[in-house]
């Protein structure tokens, strides 16, 4: 007679760490209702953990705030790609596939604007982890943006990549502001029509 494997939940098995509940957890209420707004007491308790499990795992809030915000950075730079490489060797339809993605997600219930955006207004100063982090992604987007600019054929490469990029901000904080049927919606639009009024004739 065969028999019949038991259904087993991996998770009932192997549980997640303690660090990677904390962290999915903090990331929720960090993106939501903002870094400084949470405490570690409100992060422990939603996840079921307790205090010192979250200071083995995090010598610090800042240090949870800058997990998040790393983790984040990846995932960023995995959409990014994902429009790249969708259009292999067309910067201008590159910029298009992402700018269109952004325009959608603001339109999205609960959208809270650009993680990383949020934090470098939550933390001014410099020297902040999250702060640092936050720095990192948006000098590696204009950069890359000021390349891509080249790439198309822009006469002033760096003035359009940073036009680029003020859209781009625009639209994680008018998406926060109007919400459904804001302009954040038209991002990809109106970046192919200051794309098109910087090529060179």
């Amino acid at each position: 007679m065969k028999s019949i494997e038991p259904t087993i939940n991996p998770d009932e098995v192997t549980p997640p760490r303690a660090g990677e509940k904390i962290l999915r957890v903090a990331r929720d209420l960090f993106y939501r209702q903002g870094i400084r707004a949470i405490g570690v007491d409100e992060i422990v308790k939603r996840a079921g953990v307790t205090k010192p499990s979250l200071y083995r795992s995090f010598p610090s809030k800042d240090e949870l705030a800058a997990s998040y915000l790393r983790q984040y950075d990846l995932e960023f730079w995995e959409r990014f790609d994902e429009a790249v490489d969708s259009h292999p060797g067309d910067p201008r339809a590159q910029i298009a596939a992402f700018l269109t993605r952004i325009g959608k997600r603001t339109q999205k219930p609960g959208y809270r604007g650009c993680g990383m955006t949020n934090a470098a207004v939550e933390y001014p100063e410099h020297g902040h982890p999250a702060r640092i982090v936050s720095e990192a992604n948006k000098q590696e987007l204009r950069r890359r943006l000021r390349v891509m600019a080249g790439a198309m054929g822009a006469r002033d490469p760096d003035t359009l990549g940073d036009g680029l990029l003020l859209l781009i901000e625009g639209a994680y904080i008018s998406g926060q502001l109007f919400g459904l049927g804001g302009p954040a919606q038209s991002v990809a639009r109106n970046a192919d029509l200051l794309i098109e009024a910087s090529l060179k004739k």
